[in-house]
């Protein structure tokens, strides 16, 4: 029994095999019987549209049950402990998937939960997305060792998770923010331990055109995330020279792919032409959540198609 609270639960070699096997589930989607028995809760306590619906869709096509749980439903809402909550529902469930704020609640959780946590996202990692990201790229490029990623913008949870992930796959991850928004230093630090191993190579810089110039893969979020709107008005204009543009693709190699995990603010941290436009993969990238996030369960839950042992 094993949790995934972050990319780095997974050796290269492991994320390489989930990557292949998600590779397999998109060519051949279609009804599958690999956790037929086996029902996976959902508990969301953030606004979710890709993540709930990836997973549900992921769970019944598994041939599993999927609860979808929200924390106002719940006796979180009423002061159960999150520990609590994960020694009873590991009695019904044989999965809990968990989109939280703190990281250190699915930390708590995943202490006393005798069946696999995943991270849906939290304010530290965005784990699913990451893998998503990576496929999608393997997929336009052939192959992931010694692309070079640069994302530019805030320096957030997909930006910690697109450090780690890309570092276990031996890529270059270059992060531009303004300072006041850089990506946490420790993720950097531990990104960069990953990627010594790896042959990758990981930098967080606050030019915006040093990280996009020669890149391979051009990649934002939005500048406010949910509980930031109070932030707003400072973070637009910090954030604005990191804008997502034309002259910043024309810096980028010219079969740049262009990502963004959604929702998109066209005009503000993305031109509508760069989404819109040719060098887009985002609608891939939205739709491998569903492929990749089946391969995570069938790897956790230990099914022979997951290439568990």
């Amino acid at each position: 029994m094993r949790h995934y609270l972050d990319v780095d639960a997974l050796s290269a070699g492991e994320l390489a095999g989930l990557l292949d096997l998600a590779d397999v589930l998109k060519a051949g989607r279609g009804p599958r019987e690999d956790l037929a028995g086996r029902s996976v809760g959902m508990i969301f306590e953030k606004p979710s549209t890709r993540t709930r619906v990836s997973f549900q869709v992921a769970v019944a096509e598994l041939g599993g049950h999927g609860v979808v749980l929200n924390a106002a439903d719940l006796q979180l809402g009423r002061g159960e402990t999150i520990e609590d909550t994960g020694r009873v529902l590991s009695r019904y469930l044989h999965a809990l998937v968990v989109r939280t704020h703190a990281q250190s609640r699915l930390e708590a959780l995943a202490t006393t939960a005798t069946v696999p946590v995943v991270n849906a996202l939290s304010d530290a990692a965005h784990p699913c997305q990451a893998l998503a990201d990576l496929q999608t790229v393997r997929e336009r490029a052939g192959g992931l060792a010694g692309l070079t990623l640069a994302y530019l913008g805030d320096g957030n949870n997909v930006a910690h998770s697109l450090l780690v992930a890309g570092a276990t796959a031996g890529m270059r991850v270059v992060v531009a923010s303004p300072p006041a928004y850089q990506p946490d230093a420790a993720v950097a630090e531990r990104a960069a331990a990953l990627a010594a191993r790896t042959g990758g190579r990981v930098l967080v810089t606050a030019d915006p055109l040093e990280a996009a110039t020669g890149a391979d893969v051009v990649y934002t979020d939005v500048w406010a995330s949910m509980g930031q709107d109070d932030e707003r008005e400072d973070r637009v204009a910090a954030l604005r020279p990191y804008r997502v543009d034309a002259d910043v693709m024309a810096a980028a190699d010219d079969d740049a792919i262009v990502l963004h995990c959604l929702p998109a603010h066209r005009g503000e941290e993305i031109a509508a032409e760069v989404i819109d436009g040719p060098s887009s993969a985002v609608w891939d990238q939205a739709e491998n959540r569903l492929h990749t996030q089946k391969a995570l369960l069938l790897l956790l839950l230990g099914e022979p198609g997951g290439g568990a042992t």
